[in-house]
């Protein structure tokens, strides 16, 4: 079985350009593996500079070409498992179409705040906010359309974390017919995990880090008060509720691809900023 660790480090689907150095900063958080090598998506480091908005989404064709240059890679590659490092959470639509493909029976856990089904019409231009939508073949055809394998299905996809979302979102899950359940005062139980898990042979599992409690970790975006997005809120989740939840996954199922995204750490990026103007460090 092949792994590949797909270092995936795009911050224009989100608009921020704390997501490139998050991306990377992840890839060292976590556990070193010789054997899972890390290979890298064509993303140009941020400039400082605005990308425009066109045809309802923020940075289009740059958008484009990641999800374009993420699947050849991963085609390349031609990999059995596919550990994603992002970025935003756009950074799922490449390797979990591509393991749509390899496993027709594949089940999508969607650990999140947010349902990230949000289309060009609502008024949100970032297409990190897209992504699931598009997973499913809704949405803009500019995303959608890169697609090569059958989209997902409304019975296909779990979400955990899921907090009280806007009317647009509301409308989307219930006309596709995805069967969600909001999150603000419990999380779903292990007993809901494994029933759905147990129709699948395999699961790929997406984690957005705005999943958790900003009270409790704060590299995430919602522990910056200057940030609004599209007026959602927050997660409630902390760090043990997240590995008790990870762990019922993981001990009870195949899982296949695992993302990573939103990881966003406002006080390195700030650091950063400080040592880049610094000219020993750029001379």
């Amino acid at each position: 079985m092949k792994t590949i660790r797909l270092l995936y480090p795009d911050y224009v689907s989100g608009g921020l350009e704390q997501y490139f150095l998050g991306a990377n900063l992840m890839s060292c958080i976590l556990p070193e593996n010789e054997n899972q090598p890390i290979i890298k998506v064509e993303i140009k480091p941020p400039e400082g500079k605005e990308k425009l908005v066109i045809d309802g989404i923020y940075g289009k064709d740059e958008v484009i070409a990641g999800i374009n240059n993420a699947m050849e890679k991963i085609e390349k590659e031609n990999p059995d498992k596919i550990i994603t490092i992002g970025g935003n959470c756009l950074v799922s639509q490449a390797p979990f179409d591509y393991l749509h493909g390899k496993y027709n029976d594949l089940g999508i856990i969607w650990i999140d705040a947010h349902p990230d089904v949000s289309t060009i019409n609502d008024g949100y231009p970032n297409a990190h906010a897209m992504v699931l939508g598009s997973l499913m073949g809704h949405g803009d055809n500019a995303l959608s359309g890169l697609m090569k394998n059958e989209k997902f299905k409304a019975d296909e996809i779990l979400y955990i974390g899921l907090q009280e979302i806007h009317d647009y979102q509301k409308n989307f899950l219930e006309k596709t017919g995805i069967d969600y359940k909001i999150q603000t005062e419990a999380f779903l139980s292990d007993r809901e995990i494994l029933a759905f898990m147990g129709r699948f042979e395999n699961i790929a599992v997406h984690f957005d880090i705005d999943v958790l409690d900003a009270k409790f970790f704060h590299s995430t975006y919602f522990a910056n008060p200057d940030l609004i997005g599209d007026g959602s809120g927050g997660g409630k989740m902390t760090l043990d509720k997240l590995e008790d939840i990870l762990h019922c996954i993981t001990e009870n199922s195949n899982v296949v691809g695992f993302t990573i995204a939103e990881y966003l750490p406002f006080d390195e990026y700030k650091l950063h900023k400080i040592f880049s103007e610094i000219p020993i460090f750029t001379e």
